[in-house]
């Protein structure tokens, strides 16, 4: 990546619209260690424009778990600095003032299209297996029009108004030259009818604002960055570099996704990976120490750093690779931060004190604690001898009723034994099934057993990740079953 005499400034830019993506973690890491190996500046920006998946829980979530990783950033939402703020909510104004004056200079025009036109338009672009994309109605409306529906009150977006001829390209650190066809880029929505801006425009804005020299991303913003080169020379102002970091990938090289692999670094935390495993192990996702070596510490990664050592083959997300590396840390670890680590991580008081509530009733000392509750502790579980399947139903049916509910629970916004109680009466409601259908198969799911405390608490205090996890699990195991 070529060098200048700016001080080198790079960021990431999570959205809060869920748990924290191990993917955010990956793509921070190379962040931070590029920052440090320059002697720069690292800011996080939070991306909260997306007004209907956002969640008011997960900024503080993202936050804690990137440092519980053991990434620190300079300037960010929490700790400030000289370019806040750093939500984008509340930079509205700004984004407003930037899109205006796009539309002044010629660059981008008044969408009056409703979304029930968008939809016909892209069901037609469908039926004739035609690029999905808008089809520029609005872009060359008089401007006596323009006002006239600005008069009547006529909601409207903005969009940027690309080229149709010639060709954007750009350099990518890891790939080279890259190049687009303008013609094959749509016209952007750059600010949405309730005033917040699309990530496009914001991105742009912000980083030059917060002048960002080095744009350090997944490579599934490749085909977004000819928009941006765009919009760079709509505004006048000097471009960043750009490296586009090859996607974590299943086993079978598809995204890394929550059906094959669990993605909240929350799960990982909680399985009882060390960060200091997981910063290594994320190092290892196209990048190569040398020497076949494979367990280093951050600040020898950092050392080392070029970006000559990574590969574009999409990089495995083993987990049992992440399991070794994470025993090779453990054995290093003295008998007292063993202790340690089993109080805080496996048996902390909080989680202890959510599980108490639901046994006590069920025994009469304290040894027969672990015989009701081991299951709270416990990783994957085994279903070999596993009674999943209630009489008079088949494997493929409660394979199907279960991936529907861990779709459902998915989407559970307050996850509580009420609500995911609700969820499973809904469920029972709409396919007319009986509880026996869906509860003992979820609860042996969950559980590995028939008989145990509560189910929807224990759903509850087991938490999304580990039931997500342990449902697809059950699920696999279900298909392999003989009806």
């Amino acid at each position: 990546m070529l060098q200048t005499n700016k001080e080198v400034r790079v960021r990431i830019a999570p959205s809060p619209t869920g748990d924290p993506h191990i993917g955010t973690a990956y793509i921070a890491l190379f962040n931070y260690v590029f920052t440090k190996k320059n002697n720069g500046k690292f800011i996080i920006r939070i991306e909260d424009t997306d007004q209907k998946r956002y969640r008011s829980d997960s900024e503080a979530m993202i936050l804690d778990a990137l440092k519980w990783v053991g990434i620190q950033w300079d300037e960010g939402p929490d700790i400030g600095g000289p370019y806040a703020p750093y939500k984008q909510s509340e930079r509205k104004e700004i984004y407003r003032e930037y899109a205006e004056s796009l539309i002044h200079k010629g660059h981008a025009y008044r969408c009056f299209c409703t979304t029930q036109r968008l939809d016909i338009l892209r069901k037609s672009q469908q039926a004739q297996k035609l690029p999905p994309g808008y089809d520029r109605l609005c872009r060359d409306l008089p401007q006596q029009d323009v006002e006239q529906k600005l008069a009547e009150g006529i909601p409207h977006v903005i969009r940027m108004k690309m080229p149709t001829i010639g060709k954007t390209s750009f350099r990518d650190t890891l790939r080279g030259n890259i190049e687009f066809d303008n013609d094959g880029v749509d016209d952007q929505v750059l600010l949405k009818t309730d005033g917040f801006p699309t990530y496009h425009l914001a991105v742009v804005v912000d980083d030059n604002l917060m002048k960002i020299t080095h744009v350090i991303r997944g490579e599934e913003w490749i085909s977004s960055t000819p928009k941006h080169i765009m919009l760079y020379e709509m505004f006048g102002w000097d471009k960043p570099e750009f490296c586009h970091l090859p996607l974590l990938r299943n086993a079978d090289k598809s995204k890394i996704s929550k059906r094959k692999n669990p993605t909240s670094i929350n799960y990982y935390r909680r399985k009882g990976i060390l960060p200091e495993t997981l910063r290594n192990f994320l190092a290892l996702m196209g990048w190569n120490f040398g020497d076949n070596v494979e367990k280093f510490t951050t600040q020898e990664m950092i050392e080392g750093f070029t970006w000559e050592r990574m590969t574009l083959g999409g990089p495995v997300f083993d987990l049992k690779k992440l399991s070794w590396l994470n025993g090779q840390y453990l054995k290093l670890e003295s008998n007292e931060k063993w202790l340690s680590n089993l109080k805080n991580v496996v048996f902390n008081d909080e989680y202890l004190l959510k599980i108490i509530p639901l046994i006590k009733e069920r025994v009469e000392k304290f040894e027969d604690f672990i015989d009701n509750t081991a299951f709270f502790f416990q990783g994957d579980l085994n279903y070999t001898n596993a009674p999943l399947v209630p009489k008079g139903r088949t494997a493929t049916e409660i394979a199907g009723y279960l991936n529907d509910l861990v779709l459902k629970l998915d989407i559970c916004e307050n996850w509580n034994h009420n609500e995911i109680h609700q969820i499973f009466n809904q469920y029972l409601t709409e396919k007319e099934l009986k509880p026996k259908d869906v509860f003992m198969p979820m609860r042996v799911a969950v559980t590995g057993s028939k008989e145990t405390p509560p189910l929807f608490e224990c759903i509850e205090v087991l938490g999304k990740d580990i039931v997500q996890r342990r449902v697809r699990l059950a699920i696999d195991f279900l298909k392999t079953m003989k009806e």
